[in-house]
């Protein structure tokens, strides 16, 4: 048999590699001729760590040679924060003790239910202030996305008579393709969207959670 596509629905946790045999079966796909959908690039692209990292002009410049497309990058950018043990990590973590609901704590793991927020950001800093296990942990700012109006209909026991208008946010996530190797691009295409609503009350999101929705963009023009 021969396997052409490999696509991860689990995988991203390290409990999926509860022993050597689950890192041996990693290690031979990333080596095989398939599709990795993610490949391990990929997948640590996605990582915090990495993602603070990319937002370090000097570190972004390695990737995109033209400084237009640089500044433009960043400019979308919210502010990721290093909590290494140097100038840059005490900076801020004085910062997130200091004004802990303007920031979010994330470590490196998926999904949600992770996250640290509101005064446990200060709390959570000044108890690992002289602990080697912030540095797996970034600090970013909170973004606080515009109100809107609408119902939120999930597979609840809830009855349909309580379900009433309130208060939602709203994150627009972009679907793409890319298919190349490590000296040419084949494929790099934006392929679809996904809109996820949650109520403004809370903090973490997550439709198999329960507490978000699937949405639909309204266009106005």
């Amino acid at each position: 048999m021969v396997v052409a596509v490999v696509y991860y629905r689990s995988g991203y946790e390290l409990e999926a590699y509860p022993t050597e045999k689950e890192w041996d079966v990693r290690l031979l796909i990333e080596c095989s001729n398939a599709i990795k959908c993610p490949s391990v690039q990929y997948h640590l692209a996605g990582t915090k760590k990495v993602q603070q990292s990319l937002a370090q002009p000097n570190v972004l410049k390695k990737f995109l040679k033209n400084d237009k497309y640089v500044t433009k990058v960043l400019s979308i950018f919210t502010g990721l924060y290093t909590l290494d043990f140097n100038d840059d990590g005490e900076r801020a973590v004085k910062m997130g003790i200091k004004a802990p609901n303007k920031f979010v704590l994330k470590p490196q793991r998926e999904g949600g239910g992770n996250n640290i927020y509101n005064e446990d950001v200060g709390t959570w800093l000044k108890s690992k202030k002289k602990s080697q296990e912030r540095t797996a942990w970034i600090l970013m700012d909170r973004i606080y996305p515009p109100l809107q109006k609408n119902y939120l209909i999930r597979a609840t026991e809830e009855s349909l008579k309580d379900i009433g208008l309130s208060d939602v946010i709203t994150e627009l996530g972009i679907y793409g393709v890319i298919v190349g190797d490590s000296n040419k691009i084949l494929l790099n295409e934006q392929v679809g969207h996904i809109l996820r609503t949650k109520s403004s009350r809370e903090d973490e999101g997550g439709i198999v959670a329960g507490v978000g929705a699937l949405d639909s963009p309204f266009l106005t023009s």
